[in-house]
C-alpha cells in the first residue's frame, strides 16, 4: 500500500471512530506502565477492573516495590499470566526506586531496560504518558495492519517500522488508537465484519483479494 492510500485508510478510520482514544485507565506515567504490563493478552476492561482496586493501595513504585511477587499475584490473577506479570511489576518497581527515585524514565532505551518492558509497552508509555509520537504494535495493530495491507511485516517490530515509514508522523499516535479500535469493533481476528466496514470499498487489500 502506498502512502496516499494509507492516508485514505486513516481518514476512513477517523470517520468510523471519531472518539478513538486509550481505553486503559491511568493517571500518571507509573500507572500507565503497570496497566500496560497487565494488558498483555488481557482486555482493557479487565485490566481496568483490577487496577481500580490495585492503584489505590499501591499508587507508586515505592509502595509496589515493598511487595513480593507472591503477594501481588492474587491481586492481578484475573489478568492472566499473573505469575510472570507479578514478577515483572515488582522487579520493574524496584528498578524505578533504585535507579530513578521512583519515576518512570522517558526514553525508549531506559524503559526497555526495565523488567517486563518490550518495544510495545515502551511505545505505549511514551505515547500515553509523555505525549511522544509513537505507533506501538499490539496484537490488534499487528493483525489489522497486515490484513488491510498497511504492512506485510512478520514481526511487531517490522510492522512498526513499516507503519512509521508509511504514515505521516503526526498521525502515528492517533493511528495507533484508530487501528486498535477497528480491530476491537469490526476487524475481529476470527470473524471480521467486512460487510459494514468503510475500508471494503477499495481500501482493504484482503477485501480486494476476495
Amino acid at each position: 500500500m502506498d502512502a496516499s492510500r494509507a492516508a485514505q485508510v486513516m481518514e476512513a478510520l477517523r470517520e468510523l471512530y471519531p472518539e478513538a482514544k486509550p481505553e486503559l485507565n491511568f493517571r500518571n506515567p507509573y500507572e500507565t506502565l503497570i496497566a500496560t504490563i497487565l494488558s498483555a493478552q488481557c482486555t482493557d476492561k479487565r485490566v481496568n477492573l483490577v487496577t481500580a482496586k490495585l492503584f489505590p493501595k499501591y499508587p507508586d513504585a515505592f509502595a509496589m516495590a515493598r511487595l513480593t511477587p507472591e503477594e501481588l499475584e492474587p491481586m492481578i490473577r484475573e489478568c492472566g499470566l499473573y505469575r510472570n506479570k507479578a514478577k515483572n511489576i515488582v522487579a520493574a518497581s524496584r528498578a524505578l526506586v533504585d535507579k530513578y527515585d521512583g519515576r518512570v524514565p522517558g526514553t525508549r532505551q531506559e524503559l526497555m531496560a526495565l523488567p517486563g518492558v518490550g518495544q510495545k509497552t515502551a511505545g505505549v508509555v511514551l505515547l500515553a504518558a509523555f505525549g511522544d509520537d509513537q505507533i506501538p504494535v499490539d496484537t490488534h495493530v499487528f493483525r489489522v495492519s497486515r490484513r488491510i495491507g498497511l504492512s506485510d511485516g512478520n514481526t511487531p517490530e517490522k510492522v512498526e517500522e513499516q507503519l512509521r515509514a508509511l504514515l505521516d508522523r503526526d498521525i502515528w499516535s492517533l493511528g495507533h488508537h484508530l487501528i486498535i479500535w477497528h480491530g476491537r469493533r469490526c476487524c475481529h481476528a476470527r470473524k471480521p465484519e467486512c460487510e459494514r466496514c468503510l475500508l471494503n470499498e477499495g481500501l482493504c487489500e484482503k477485501h480486494l483479494e476476495n
